[in-house]
This record gives structure tokens, C-alpha cells and sequence, in this order.
């Protein structure tokens, strides 16, 4: 059976938001010792409010699965950056470059994240995406948003209209709308 034990291991401590690559933005609830096989182990209690999941990790496994804090604000403003620049697709076949997406995006990089949001967006004039892609473009997205709500200690929809301000300023984008708008006038 499961004994609260302590409220700090590893430099993590509980009521802390950690990222997890594998699942995005996660609360420490508590820090368990709990017998597995006979062995007594520590464990991080994690929840994942969006998934309505709770993850139990090791403490001597955070290193391996990746586990790490917030990104610092200048980390935010850089993937922020990222999102403003022009899209970089690759020329080859869809399904190896969405293993690239989707790698880039269980790595828990922000940046990385922010590289497949800028290169999957799709603005209102622009062409429809394909299932896959809108649901690589979602994942990242939502993953992306959380991380910056719980660092800027906003709504996730904020965070996510913050993103989408920031996608509209790419230099290719923005001189498409102000053709458009030079056209209607």
C-alpha cells in the first residue's frame, strides 16, 4: 500500500507543475513510497488534469523519461519568437515527416513544439489541412498552450489566442493579409 512520505525528491517537490514529454503540463500531487515485487519504491504522483490522468514515475526514472520543470520566461518568449518565423517543410513523404512532427512533439522541447505549431498552422485563406495534419497541429498546439498558461499564469485560451497573435506576425503571413486588405480598399 501507498504512505505519503515526503513533499520534496529530486528537486521537485509537490504542488508543483512539471512537464512530462509523453503527456505535456502535469501537478505533482504527492510523493508516495509504495512496494512493487517486494521492492519499496518512490514515486512522483502526477495529474494531468486535461487527460483526467494520474501517472506515478519513479523518482530514479525522472532523468530517463525526461520529467523537467517549466520552461523559464525567456524560454516562452523564444518559442514565442519561433512561432513568428517562416515555416520550414521539408520536401519528403507526409508520413516521415509527421514521425518527425510527432517526435518532435513527445521530446517536451518547447521550442521544438513551437517549430511543429509554426509549420502546421494553416490561416483562414490559406488551404485546408488534412486530418493528420490538424491533429499533429492540434497535439502541439494544446501542449505548447499549456506549458505558457502555467508559466504565465494565464488561461489556457489565452495562452492559445497569445500563440495565434504571435503565428499571424510571420512575415509571409502578414504580407498576405495586407495584400488582401489593399485589394478590398
Amino acid at each position: 500500500m501507498a504512505t505519503k512520505k515526503t513533499t520534496q525528491r529530486a528537486g521537485f517537490k509537490t504542488g508543483e507543475y512539471i512537464v512530462y514529454p509523453a503527456h505535456g503540463v502535469g501537478l505533482i500531487n504527492a510523493i508516495e513510497e509504495q512496494e512493487v515485487a517486494g521492492l519499496s519504491l518512490e514515486l512522483f504522483v502526477i495529474g494531468f488534469e486535461q487527460d483526467k490522468l494520474t501517472l506515478r514515475v519513479p523518482v530514479a526514472k525522472i532523468n530517463s523519461v525526461g520529467m523537467r520543470k517549466l520552461a523559464e520566461p525567456e524560454t516562452i518568449t523564444k518559442a514565442l519568437e519561433t512561432v513568428t518565423g517562416r515555416a520550414r517543410v521539408k520536401r519528403t513523404m507526409w508520413s516521415r515527416r509527421a514521425q518527425e512532427y510527432e517526435a518532435k512533439i513527445n521530446s517536451g522541447d518547447l521550442i521544438a513544439i513551437s517549430e511543429v505549431v509554426r509549420d502546421l498552422y494553416r490561416a483562414e485563406d490559406q488551404p485546408e489541412q488534412s486530418y493528420s495534419e490538424r491533429q499533429l497541429f492540434e497535439q502541439a498546439m494544446d501542449r505548447m498552450s499549456r506549458e505558457i498558461a502555467a508559466v504565465n499564469k494565464l488561461s489556457v485560451t489565452e495562452a492559445i489566442k497569445l500563440i495565434t497573435k504571435n503565428l499571424s506576425k510571420s512575415p509571409r503571413r502578414a504580407s498576405r493579409t495586407d495584400e488582401a486588405a489593399e485589394e478590398a480598399a
